[in-house]
């Protein structure tokens, strides 16, 4: 009997982008803008893991497009209370995959520009 493995595997990373807001008032999530998310190729409603890279904090959410070219990115709920605006964080998403798709897969990885704009 031969037996299938699947890992869970960096599939999308947006590394070091700036928080602009924090709304604790917003029933919870983190607000992108729509361009970050299509060129990380992450899903309206997709689990993320982020990292504040000012203050060590890590938590798990769900992501909503946020307008085009706005360059959002936005801790929304209790989250707000984990970042303040001006902080980086690495938003991270993961997909499980046989052993054998994990060996040929390569993560989208998007370094945004001051603003969080795209890379020309």
């Amino acid at each position: 009997m031969r037996m299938h493995m699947y890992v869970e595997v960096l599939k999308s990373k947006i590394h070091r982008a700036v928080v602009t807001e924090a709304n604790l008032s917003y029933v919870g999530s983190i607000t992108i803008d729509q361009d970050l998310m299509d060129a990380a190729r992450i899903l309206p409603g997709e689990k993320v893991q982020i990292v504040n890279n000012n203050n060590g904090a890590r938590l798990e959410t769900y992501v909503i497009a946020g307008p085009r070219r706005s360059g959002v990115v936005c801790l929304n709920g209790a989250a707000a209370r984990l970042v303040q605006p001006g902080d980086i964080v690495i938003i991270m998403a993961y997909a499980w995959m046989s052993l054998e798709e994990a060996n040929d897969f390569e993560a989208s990885v998007v370094f945004p520009m001051p603003g969080n704009k795209l890379p020309q």
